[in-house]
């Protein structure tokens, strides 16, 4: 029967082979069901640390076989770098990080090989104190943390990487905000500055007031787009690519008149499925942003685009392994025509946010320097720093001299950070 390491090891086949999404591998693995909660949680837990660190992990490996592995070894290439991971960074006693190595081993070509998976794990025990050193950044591709020092410096950079190597804690909305206070107290959660509650984790589902409705999960970083929007009680605002649905939600709590447009049916059922449990109101609509328009024009638009998703890699620590280069300009070529389809839903004087969870200068500033360039009925509404009191001290500044919202990892470094977003505020004149 497969335990949890098992089912680690599956996992990461999956993710590092098939660049499949983490979560979804996880949700999709049939075993993972049968374990109790309390090992489904290390299932988790093994696999994102050896994403988190598998640079730091590959490094003491290399320096411990005495030739590479075959690529056809593959799954105990991913048993060795479950067994560092518990050895070095999850404090598991080293007999029960080797005998679980071993154990499953055994399970892969009859156990031809757990002679070698034993020998390795237990020298990597001895010489723990004398493992290469590697700095956070080892854990993210050359090509990608080379392009963070080129755009914010090689000191912030060093600090994004290393604020991927944290467990992100539990950020929660709440539908009214004038509970805060409350809320705080019944979830045992800190009240961040502008509005967003903190807490160290937990089973969500679990926790009181969930299934109530009284709130949903949403990272502080991506709360911030829809301030961006002002005041919106009585106005029809579209929520752009909205599934799951955090952003709609948002919009109807403060009492926007709010259409929801998503090309994917299966995300659609996450946002008809969250609208239900909250009772809060939308219109939902499957179509493609492009092509579909309004019957008239909104006041507001907010374009929360598809996007590399650089800005979440401390909750999504797969994204690194699964991104190319390639991929930056193919979700730039889409976000364009996103924007672009926005604006043309807005009357005049209405208003576009534009958000992506990128860190990537081409899917963000870079896109609003493009449209404001190239259409002159388009105007960049800067935001106002003294607004954004909560952000004062984000070093660098996170409303940049320019006036649109850049957020960073390694923002809030003493409240555990925040994801990556970056925002802009376009008015169609």
């Amino acid at each position: 029967m497969a335990d949890a390491r098992d089912i680690a090891c599956d996992i990461l086949d999956v993710v590092l082979t098939d660049g499949a999404p983490m979560d979804r591998a996880l949700a999709s693995h049939g075993g993972l069901a049968n374990l109790d909660p309390r090992d489904r949680a290390q299932a988790r837990r093994i696999v994102a640390t050896v994403l988190r660190r598998l640079g730091e992990i590959d490094a003491v490996l290399r320096t411990l076989l005495d030739r590479p592995l075959q690529k056809r070894h593959g799954r105990i290439r991913n048993v060795l770098r479950i067994g560092i991971a518990e050895l070095l960074f999850l404090e598991t006693p080293a007999h029960a990080a080797v005998d679980a190595g071993v154990r499953v081993a055994a399970r892969y070509r009859r156990g031809a090989l757990k002679g070698l998976v034993n020998a390795i794990l237990r020298r990597a025990d001895r010489e723990r104190d004398r493992r290469p050193e590697a700095g956070p950044e080892s854990n993210t591709p050359n090509w990608l943390f080379s392009r963070w020092v080129d755009a914010y410096g090689a000191e912030t950079a060093g600090r994004i990487a290393q604020s991927h190597l944290i467990e992100p804690p539990l950020d929660i909305t709440l539908a009214r905000q004038d509970e805060a206070e409350r809320w705080a107290a019944r979830l045992a959660a800190e009240a961040l500055p502008g509005g967003t509650l903190r807490r160290a984790g937990g089973r969500v589902a679990e926790l009181e007031g969930f299934d109530d409705g009284a709130w949903w999960i949403q990272d502080a970083a991506a709360a911030l787009p829809v301030r961006l929007l002002g005041e919106i009680a009585g106005k029809n605002v579209i929520d752009l690519c909205a599934a799951p649905g955090g952003k709609t939600l948002q919009l109807a709590a403060a009492g926007a008149n709010v259409t929801a447009v998503d090309v994917a049916d299966a995300r659609i059922g996450s946002l008809q499925e969250n609208l239900a449990r909250t009772g809060l109101d939308a219109e939902i609509v499957c179509a493609d942003a492009i092509a579909w328009r309004p019957e008239r024009p909104a006041d507001a638009v907010l374009l929360d685009a598809p996007c590399t998703a650089t800005g979440t890699i401390r909750r999504h620590p797969d994204i690194p392994h699964r991104r190319r280069p390639g991929d930056i300009e193919k979700a730039r070529t889409l976000q364009a025509r996103l924007l672009a389809a926005a604006l043309d839903m807005v009357r005049p004087g209405g208003v576009v946010v534009y958000a992506v969870c990128s860190l990537e200068p081409e899917e963000g500033p870079d896109q609003i320097s493009t449209i404001l360039d190239g259409d002159a009925s388009v105007r960049l509404d800067p935001l106002d720093p003294g607004e954004w009191p909560e952000l004062a001290d984000t070093s660098p500044p996170a409303v940049t001299p320019d006036g649109m919202l850049r957020t960073l990892p390694c923002h809030w470094p003493e409240r555990g950070g925040m994801d990556g977003f970056f925002a802009a505020r376009l008015v169609r004149s």
